[in-house]
């Protein structure tokens, strides 16, 4: 038997070391670890999924949760799809949810809503909307749970991976560098006090 090869097969060298866990469904992940991620967080935390809905079903008190975060220095940011926007509208006949698209960011502003002026959040630019229903990525400094969304999937039957910044140009930063682009164009959301 070739001890170094197996060893070599089993730990992880290049950019896959980024690589914590995959999970088949984003739903397969525990509610816990998003917890532990957020409560671990200090000084930046970003959820750049379409709806980010569910945040408030996976994490007990999140809207406190962020509210001290944000107090003790932690920039916390959303990036929300556009309820109204034409992307949203063609996702949900893709999705034919019961729980639409638009009514769960519109879940999401509700949140936010009660969460300013401590957090920032936008929705993403018109052009960008495409980039984003397809790839929400969540950030807690570190550690990033990235979801590619599938076809007709909806996000918690679509896979995620958590992802832990090993070095500079691996997944982490590919992925997280691919949410502030989209940030970067993002607009404000109208008719709220959310910057």
């Amino acid at each position: 038997m070739n001890r170094p090869h197996l060893v070599k097969v089993r730990i992880k060298s290049g950019h896959d070391r980024e690589l914590v866990r995959s999970y088949p469904y984003r739903s397969a992940c525990p509610s816990t670890l998003w917890g532990e991620l957020i409560a671990g967080a200090r000084e930046e935390l970003v959820f750049a999924g379409y709806t980010d809905y569910f945040l408030w079903t996976h994490v007990p008190v999140l809207s406190d949760v962020l509210r001290r975060k944000a107090g003790a220095g932690c920039r916390v940011r959303f990036l929300v799809g556009d309820p109204d926007g034409e992307v949203t509208r063609n996702r949900e006949v893709v999705e034919d949810a019961v729980l639409t698209v638009s009514a769960r960011i519109r879940m999401t502003l509700r949140h936010l809503r009660e969460l300013a002026p401590v957090v920032e959040a936008r929705f993403s630019a018109p052009e960008d909307a495409v980039n984003h229903v397809s790839l929400s990525v969540f950030r807690f400094d570190g550690d990033a749970l990235v979801t590619p969304h599938l076809a007709s999937l909806v996000g918690h039957d679509s896979p995620m991976l958590h992802l832990r910044r090993q070095g500079d140009g691996g997944l982490f930063d590919r992925f997280v560098e691919h949410a502030e682009e989209l940030w970067g164009r993002g607009v404000p959301l109208g008719g709220t006090c959310i910057t």
